[in-house]
């Protein structure tokens, strides 16, 4: 993306411009930086100007970078990460920590793996909003529709740095008092597994071949839906484990072979390195998380 040069940059448009991009809207923009809407309006058409390209879409769902203003959004960040700590210096402060980080991953994942994680960061500091989205889609670091992404398969882009995080143990899990499936057979046993969309995954592929005559009686893409039906009584199913150990009403088949394991990984676009806030936050995640440290790596 090609950008005009902007002789003696003001900050206090690329204020504007963070400004808007976080309240998605004039008015909450200006409610943030204590101005007026219609001012804010025109710094940002005057900024945009001098940019020489459009940095967002304007529509019935507020203002929405352009795949420009999702670049400039990224180099603005930056700077106002070096200009606090550069104000924090001068005053003589602490450095704390402040601004937002937004993470995508599973839902499952986020609630019994991430959540009690990022409460532990955002408790020690309190200046850092960190916004979880749980979505099965694919976030898209390049476009900043995350900053951190969770996923169980690597990254294929070569912007995304990223690093192989955990295992995940995966178990079958049925309610208690449910007859353990016959190994090898399953003559007579009913299965709760992933939709159609998700044959291929290595736990259906699982079930399939240890327990060949069970019976698919209820499928969904969501790990939750899949525990809840399981804890109703409707069938056996393989969950991850940090989900199904922490759900009520389940209990753990003891089989001669447990289900494959899945690996984690987490990503970020290579333009955020030096971010100090998501920084800080991998590196908290990767503590707890991660027994072993091992350096984030660049797709070649």
């Amino acid at each position: 993306m090609q950008f005009r040069m902007l002789a003696g940059m003001d900050w206090d448009d690329i204020k504007v411009f963070l400004a808007v991009a976080r309240a998605g809207s004039l008015g909450g923009a200006a409610r943030a930086l204590g101005q007026s809407q219609p001012t804010m309006g025109r710094r940002l058409k005057a900024f945009e100007e001098r940019v020489g390209t459009s940095l967002f879409q304007r529509g019935s769902e507020g203002f929405v970078t352009t795949d420009a203003g999702a670049e400039v959004l990224a180099h603005a960040e930056r700077m106002e990460e070096e200009a606090l700590a550069f104000e924090r210096r001068l005053a003589g402060q602490e450095a704390e920590l402040e601004g937002l980080i937004r993470v995508s991953s599973s839902d499952w994942f986020g609630v019994h793996v991430l959540a009690p994680v990022l409460a532990g960061f955002q408790a020690r500091h309190p200046r850092v909003v960190i916004e979880l989205i749980t979505d099965s889609r694919l976030f898209n670091l390049a476009r900043r529709e995350a900053d951190l992404v969770f996923r169980i398969r690597p990254f294929e882009s070569a912007e995304v740095v990223q690093r192989r995080l955990m295992t995940l143990d995966y178990a079958l899990y049925g309610a208690a008092g449910l007859a353990l499936p016959v190994w090898g057979d399953g003559r007579g046993t009913e299965l709760i597994t992933m939709d159609t969309a998700f044959a291929e995954m290595p736990d259906v592929q699982w079930l399939q071949r240890v327990l060949p005559q069970a019976k698919v009686t209820l499928r969904s893409n969501n790990r939750q839906v899949q525990a809840a039906l399981c804890a109703a009584g409707r069938g056996w199913t393989v969950l991850p484990c940090p989900l199904g150990d922490a759900h009520p009403g389940l209990v753990k088949a003891t089989l001669p072979e447990a289900p494959p394991s899945r690996e984690v990984f987490l990503g970020y676009h290579r333009d955020l390195r030096r971010l100090g806030r998501l920084q800080r936050l991998i590196a908290h995640i990767v503590t707890r998380l991660a027994p072993v440290t091992m350096p984030a790596t660049p797709k070649p």
